[in-house]
């Protein structure tokens, strides 16, 4: 099918997005969708919200799953934020199975959920997985659903490897230039990639994961979280969508075209 029909047949991608605070979130959603604009937010009835009352209901605790957020920079991508579990405890982790579920339910493909994003930032002092994400991740079946890990402020552990390969006597030119590869190769054998996919305790781990380094500066590269999303969805329609709602990456367009 011709990716345009394929939009005009399905509408939107529909992206779950959930993390804790300050888990950079809105700037990756930012970067995908390559604006430095805030996103305007619909209720579940396609109402826009005023941003004032949006504010003053989140400073009183409150928090809409299915509200929607769009970037008018690209309108193809629907994105529902979590707030995390540790804001909303056991009744956010209820919101966000039941809201996983509802979407599995719907008939349409354009009110399905397509993939949900997990972000967990590697800027806290412990950098670890928490209890919550654990729960997640051993109690919610997503189904179809593909869940993509993405590992932000990844640029944080650049400075541990910094200072790890001067003390191996690396000179402060050639630390600079191999924190980010001595950072990536650490990461990829550390706690979180064996506990998210080699424990015992993960019963529904996720499909893969993509660390996210310098989302805020003006050259951030979304390439991998595009190509790694691309590859985890089974259905080629499904895929397409998303392939051809992307506008950062022109590889993958041109990738999926020669194979289509």
């Amino acid at each position: 099918m011709d990716p345009s029909e394929i939009r005009k047949k399905i509408g939107r991608f529909r992206i779950l997005v959930i993390g804790r605070a300050n888990a950079g979130k809105t700037t990756i959603l930012q970067r995908v969708c390559n604006t430095r604009e805030k996103p305007e937010i619909y209720n579940s009835a396609g109402k826009k919200i005023d941003a004032a009352v949006l504010m003053a209901s989140r400073e009183r605790g409150l928090h809409e799953i299915n509200n929607e957020m769009v970037f008018r920079s690209n309108p193809g991508f629907v994105f529902h934020d979590s707030r995390g579990f540790e804001a909303g405890g056991e009744e956010e982790f209820e919101k966000v199975k039941a809201f996983i579920t509802n979407r599995s339910k719907k008939t349409r493909l354009r009110d399905q959920l397509h993939a949900i994003w997990y972000c967990i930032p590697m800027d806290e002092a412990h950098r670890s997985v928490t209890k919550a994400e654990i729960k997640f991740f051993s109690e919610c079946d997503t189904g179809s659903t593909p869940v993509i890990v993405l590992f932000t402020k990844f640029d944080a552990l650049y400075n541990d490897a910094y200072e790890q390969l001067r003390s191996e006597r690396a000179s402060r030119e050639e630390a600079e230039e191999l924190a980010p590869k001595r950072a990536e190769e650490s990461f990829e054998s550390g706690p979180q990639l064996k506990l998210l996919f080699h424990s015992k305790d993960i019963q529904h781990p996720p499909k893969c994961h993509v660390r996210l380094p310098n989302m805020d500066k003006d050259d951030a590269d979304c390439g991998p979280l595009m190509q790694f999303t691309a590859a985890t969805l089974d259905d080629e329609v499904v895929k397409q969508l998303f392939v051809s709602t992307q506008q950062i990456n022109l590889e993958l367009c041109m990738k999926y075209a020669v194979e289509r």
